[in-house]
């Protein structure tokens, strides 16, 4: 798909500065412009590029001066970077805007089908399913019975949603995702085995939460597990049965969350995170990266290690861990001296 300098200039309320018809179909990075590409100039210390770029169109800020002529055209706006996000997700909007209903795909007698939806092929929809208007449900999606889908989520490739989970509006969950398996929940019994218990409970996603690729959500034992509103979750990413994510926390990769936990509102948990299973992890609380945590953690704390210690207990810490050979060194140096002088006297 083509554009002209002259229509992405009425997207964005630009002003044009060289050929208003000059076309690009494709994006580029301002050091690696193509022709009919476009791209932008935002970080001041890539300026020098837009002398050399073969880029077809250029957004600017309104104040941008070049001190020689460039080939380029320009599209001044007040915030270049700003402008230039506004246009990948109109770009997106138009990348992911598919409807109607491929062959061959399976939907239940009793679907409830919004409008604008797009249901791909190989795709399975359960009975009593209800999907809001303008879904995406790319090919091979399986959604079982008694799913619901609100308006404008997008279900990429490959992604599974068992039965009973409630999935809200304006979501994104990536391909490989599975949302609504069991929880892992069994018994021993007096011989050692392990014995099934069942899992009857549901997965709720709230509104504008996106779900990386890979990315599991167990159903509840009893009552669900909830991820709350704006919640994002990375790639490779295990919550277990009956857990509950507030509100605009982002999860890093390969982070594990044992059953039951409750994570508060706007938390950073970085990727490779292992939290224990009925502890309460409180709201603006920062984990870094490979941290293992088996105690609750309060408001605003911001905890690393394994077992998790206060960040800043963890870095001096770790200073003298650095020096623990150098420390050891002068330690047995010490201890000869020590021994010396006893048996000298």
């Amino acid at each position: 798909m083509k554009f002209t300098a002259r229509q992405i200039a009425e997207i964005l309320n630009g002003d044009i500065e060289g050929n208003p018809e000059a076309t690009v179909s494709k994006l580029s990075k301002i050091e690696e412009g193509e022709k009919e590409s476009l791209t932008f100039l935002s970080n001041p210390k890539y300026t020098n590029y837009i002398q050399s770029t073969n880029a077809s169109i250029c957004i600017v800020n309104k104040d941008f001066k070049s001190e020689v002529e460039l080939t380029t055209t320009l599209i001044r706006v007040d915030d270049s970077y700003e402008a230039f996000s506004k246009l990948l997700e109109y770009y997106n909007q138009i990348k992911l805007s598919k409807s109607g209903i491929e062959s061959p795909s399976f939907m239940s007698d009793s679907v409830s089908l919004g409008q604008d939806c797009y249901i791909g092929a190989f795709s399975y929809l359960g009975e009593n399913v209800k999907i809001g208007d303008n879904v995406k449900i790319y090919p091979n999606v399986y959604i079982g019975d008694n799913v619901e889908i609100g308006n404008n989520s997008i279900l990429f490739p490959g992604c599974k949603v068992y039965s009973e989970s409630i999935i809200g509006e304006n979501c994104v969950i990536h391909g490989g995702a599975i949302i609504g398996a069991d929880g892992f929940g069994f018994s021993p019994d007096d011989q050692g085995i392990y014995k099934k218990v069942p899992q009857i409970g549901n997965v709720i996603i709230k509104d504008d939460v996106d779900v990386g690729a890979g990315t599991t959500i167990d159903r509840a034992t009893l009552g669900s597990t909830v991820i709350h509103e704006g919640v994002k979750l990375d790639n490779q990413i295990q919550i277990a049965h009956n857990v509950e994510i507030g509100k605009h926390t982002a999860i890093a990769a390969q982070t594990g969350i044992a059953g039951s936990t409750k994570i508060g509102e706007h938390c950073l948990i970085g990727g490779q995170v292992g939290i224990v299973g009925h502890v309460q992890i409180g709201n603006y609380v920062k984990i870094q990266a490979q941290t293992g945590v088996g105690r609750n953690v309060k408001d605003k704390e911001a905890i690393q290690g394994s077992p998790a210690l206060g960040y800043n207990d963890f870095n001096k810490s770790y200073v003298h861990f650095k020096n623990l050979p150098e420390t050891i060194k002068r330690l047995n140096s010490l201890e000869k001296t020590i021994r010396k002088n006893e048996s000298k006297s």
